[in-house]
C-alpha cells in the first residue's frame, strides 16, 4: 500500500500544478463494458487508441487494461504505449484516478480522492463502482508515490485549476447533494484549499446542458493561462445551453483569480446539438443499474473537453462545421502546441470526451518516500 499521509498537501506545501505545465506522462483506462460502449466496445477502443496515439507523439502514455482485454489492447495501442493489467468498473480515469501534486522542490505526491460514480446508490451512472475507486490508490502506487486519501468524493473532472491557486467548479456538481451532503459550501471550498493548494474558488453554477456528470466544469469552462479562461458558447437563443453559458459569462466577468486579476474569457462555440441514433442505442447492452442509452438523447458535446499535453492539445472533432473553428480557436490560444482533432463521437457516446479519459502526471525530479525499513 502506498505510504498513507495524514496531513494535506497546502499543508505541506503542494499545489496541483496547471495542466499546461511540463508533464511524465499521461494514464487512460480501457473501455469494454458493453452496457456503456456500443458494439462491445470495439468503436470506442478505436477512439481511445487514437487519443493514446495523438498523445504518445508528445509524452509517455500508459493505458491500464483489464486482463481479459490485455491482448486486445495491446494490438490496438500504439507500440510505444506502455499497457498494464488493471481492474475497473469504466474508463473514466479523470474522475476516479488520482490527481497528483507538486511543490517546489520538484517532489510529487497522489491524491486518492473517493469515487462515487457521479451519484452514489441514489443516481450514480453504474453499480459497482468499486474497483474504480480503488484506482487512484494502485496508480498511486505503481508510481511509488506517498499518497493522501481524504474523506471527500470529487472527481478530476470537477475541477480545473490555474496552478497559481485559482480553481473552477460548478455549484451543480460540487453542492449537489449526490456527492458529499454533509458538508457545507464553506467546509467544500476548505476541502479543495487544503487538497488543490489553491486560495480562490471561482463558482459558477451549472455545466453543459444535460451533461450527467452533473455539471464538471472541464466539458465546460477551463482555464488556458494565468488570467485566462475558455467557455463553451453558443449564439442560438433558443438552445438550452445560451442561457447556462450566459449566466457563467457574467460570473467569470466579475470574477478575479487567486493574484486579483481580472480574467480574459474566450468563447469557443459548441457543435450543433448531437443526439444518439437508434442504430448507437440498440448497440448497447441494458443492464438494470447502469444508464441507459435512449434514441433521441442530446448528447453533452463540447470543444473544452480536450487535453493539454506536452506540445500539444488533443481535442475532440464531431463532423461539424465548427470543428475547423475550435481547432483555429485553441491553435490561437496555444500556439506553441500543436492540435491534433480526434473522433469524439464514439468517446461521447460513453458519457464524457478527450479530457475525460486521460489523467496528466506533472513532471517531477524526486518522489518522496519513506525511508526503507532495515532489518533489526
Amino acid at each position: 500500500m502506498p505510504h498513507l499521509l495524514t496531513t494535506t498537501p497546502h499543508a505541506d506545501g503542494f499545489r496541483m500544478p496547471a495542466e499546461w505545465e511540463p508533464h511524465s506522462g499521461c494514464w487512460m483506462l480501457w473501455p469494454e463494458r458493453s452496457d456503456n460502449w456500443r458494439g462491445g466496445a470495439k468503436p470506442a477502443q478505436r477512439a481511445f487508441a487514437a487519443v493514446a496515439a495523438a498523445i504518445t507523439l508528445h509524452e509517455p502514455v500508459t493505458v491500464c487494461v483489464s486482463p481479459a482485454q490485455y491482448l486486445v489492447a495491446r494490438a490496438m495501442l500504439d507500440p510505444t504505449v506502455r499497457v498494464v493489467e488493471m481492474t475497473s468498473n469504466d474508463s473514466w480515469i479523470r474522475d476516479c484516478g488520482p490527481t497528483f501534486v507538486v511543490n517546489d522542490h520538484g517532489d510529487m505526491r497522489g491524491i486518492d480522492w473517493k469515487f462515487n460514480a457521479w451519484g452514489g446508490l441514489e443516481d450514480g451512472l453504474y453499480f459497482p463502482w468499486d474497483q474504480d475507486d480503488l484506482v487512484g490508490e494502485k496508480v498511486i502506487e505503481l508510481e511509488r508515490a506517498a499518497r493522501y486519501a481524504p474523506d471527500f468524493i470529487l472527481e478530476g473532472g470537477s475541477i480545473d485549476v490555474d496552478g497559481e491557486g485559482s480553481v473552477i467548479v460548478t455549484e451543480q456538481c460540487l453542492l449537489n447533494h449526490d456527492r458529499n451532503p454533509g458538508l457545507t459550501r464553506e467546509q467544500i471550498e476548505t476541502n479543495l484549499r487544503d487538497y488543490l493548494g489553491c486560495k480562490t474558488v471561482i463558482w459558477l453554477e451549472n455545466g453543459v446542458y444535460l451533461d450527467e456528470t452533473k455539471g464538471h466544469t472541464d466539458n465546460f469552462s477551463r482555464f488556458v493561462a494565468p488570467g485566462e479562461v475558455i467557455l463553451t458558447w453558443t449564439d442560438d437563443a433558443d438552445d438550452p445551453q445560451y442561457a447556462i453559458s450566459a449566466a457563467a459569462l457574467k460570473r467569470l466577468e466579475a470574477a478575479t483569480d487567486a493574484h486579483g486579476r481580472k480574467l480574459k474569457i474566450h468563447k469557443l462555440h459548441q457543435p450543433a446539438p448531437i443526439l444518439i441514433t437508434a442504430d448507437e442505442a440498440a448497440g448497447v447492452d441494458h443492464v438494470e443499474g447502469t444508464l441507459p442509452r435512449t434514441p433521441g438523447d442530446r448528447l453533452a458535446a463540447s470543444y473544452v473537453n480536450f487535453y493539454i499535453g506536452n506540445g500539444v492539445i488533443v481535442m475532440p472533432a464531431f463532423d461539424d462545421p465548427m470543428d475547423e473553428r475550435a481547432q483555429s480557436c485553441l491553435a490561437a490560444l496555444f500556439p506553441s502546441r500543436r492540435i491534433i482533432a480526434v473522433p469524439g463521437r464514439e468517446i461521447l457516446l460513453g458519457g464524457g470526451n478527450v479530457h475525460c479519459i486521460t489523467q496528466q502526471q506533472p513532471k517531477a525530479l524526486s518522489v518522496p518516500l519513506p525511508s526503507v525499513r532495515t532489518a533489526a
